[in-house]
């Protein structure tokens, strides 16, 4: 994880650090701060063994990247679950042919049914 860190926002957090702490207590920091970071990996290789240990040979073979909750898109899930693979192509709105209101009104009389709109009025 980056979390969206890159070199010049690192470097202006040194900078500041610098600063901030002053040069006499900047190594302690310094040093601490990578004795949490390699605390902290530690931790994380730890319970990647564990997993790994009490899944057994099945730990290799599942997708992680399938499980990521990042991946979660409700509305592809919604579309997958509405539509049958047999089913007539979904026009969006985008794709649809733009109907003015004369048009509306041909179409309603038509089909014999009153307009939704006054249509004197538009």
């Amino acid at each position: 994880m980056s979390f969206g860190l890159t070199f010049e926002k690192l470097l202006i957090i040194a900078i500041i650090a610098v600063f901030l702490l002053g040069p006499d207590r900047l190594p302690y920091y310094a040093s601490q701060l990578a004795r949490l970071t390699r605390s902290l990996r530690d931790l994380a290789n730890g319970a990647k063994d564990r997993m790994r240990e009490e899944m057994g040979p099945d730990f290799d073979e599942v997708d992680w990247k399938k499980l990521d909750p990042r991946q979660y898109d409700p509305r592809r899930i919604i579309r997958e679950a509405l539509i049958d693979d047999e089913a007539a192509p979904v026009i969006t709105p985008a794709a649809a042919p733009i109907e003015g209101a004369y048009a509306q009104r041909q179409r309603f009389e038509r089909e014999g049914r009153p307009a939704p709109f006054d249509s004197e009025a538009t």
